[in-house]
């Protein structure tokens, strides 16, 4: 896996990318700020409150495979958006105007 050869699969964290399928339809029921920068500190601390899900697949091929994972981890999903969005709310780290 060096070398010159070019990939034809990516190994790429689809959870990343399961989240941002529902991100913005789960945060605009909840309470919270939704500048940039919140928005950036809930996504990552979804992320590190959900486990990492590698996958190596062809680009094409990549999204029909998330969409199939994302169902099974919707739930957890959901639940870490919600839980990171209430950590940001109480110490949101934008500035104040």
């Amino acid at each position: 896996m060096g070398g010159t050869e070019k990939m034809m699969y990516k190994v790429k964290n689809y959870m990343e990318e399961a989240v941002l399928m529902i991100f913005d339809r789960v945060l605009k029921d909840i309470d919270v700020c939704k500048c940039e920068k919140c928005k950036t500190d809930i996504f990552a601390l979804t992320l590190n409150r959900l486990p990492p899900r590698y996958v190596a697949t062809e680009e094409g091929e990549l999204y029909t495979r998330i969409e199939s994972l994302k169902e099974q981890f919707e739930v957890d999903i959901i639940a870490a958006i919600t839980a990171a969005a209430y950590i940001v709310k109480s110490n949101p780290k934008h500035e104040v105007k």
